[in-house]
């Protein structure tokens, strides 16, 4: 145990002298367990200088009306850039969303530094989801932590992903 803390140390040592250019966002994830008071917390950092000092809130809704001919649909724009990337058809109800949290307790939160070479956006044109967008449209349709995983696929799938 002893040398697993020396190792540890030395590394956090090292990190800290020579530190690596880090192209991802922070997020530190507290259970209850390790929690002093039990409850969970978690926190999120854009580490963009662009894209600091915004908390988003997207209030709930029960004016859409689903999918189909009729629906009422809803602009989507780049998180990063704020390039309009078209519309999908806004759900029949949406839930309120602060931050990455929605008011039944899901949160998202992401590291993204690239991904597959088959999601970036020169292999799908007409993509109308980036990162960004695919969290709070996400969080505005759903509960749980498994509606949130089947709703991005569906939302992915349908509507392709905007983001490298």
């Amino acid at each position: 145990m002893k040398a697993t803390a020396s190792s540890l140390l030395s590394l956090l040592l090292i990190g800290t002298i020579f530190p690596a250019p880090v192209l991802t966002c922070t997020n530190v994830l507290v259970t209850p367990g390790a929690s002093a008071d039990g409850n969970p917390m978690i926190a999120y950092n854009a580490d963009s200088g662009s894209l600091m000092g915004t908390l988003y809130h997207y209030p709930a809704s029960t004016t859409g009306d689903g999918s189909g001919s009729g629906a009422r649909m809803r602009k989507v724009f780049n998180w990063d850039t704020g390039a309009y990337l078209g519309e999908i058809p806004e759900a029949k109800e949406t839930y309120n969303v602060v931050g990455n949290t929605n008011e039944h307790g899901p949160v998202i939160a992401e590291t993204t530094f690239g991904g597959l070479e088959i999601l970036d956006p020169k292999y799908q044109p007409d993509a109308k989801i980036d990162y960004g967008s695919l969290i709070w449209i996400t969080l505005q349709r759903t509960k749980t932590a498994r509606e949130a995983i089947q709703t991005m696929a569906d939302l992915v799938d349908e509507h392709g992903y905007a983001s490298e």
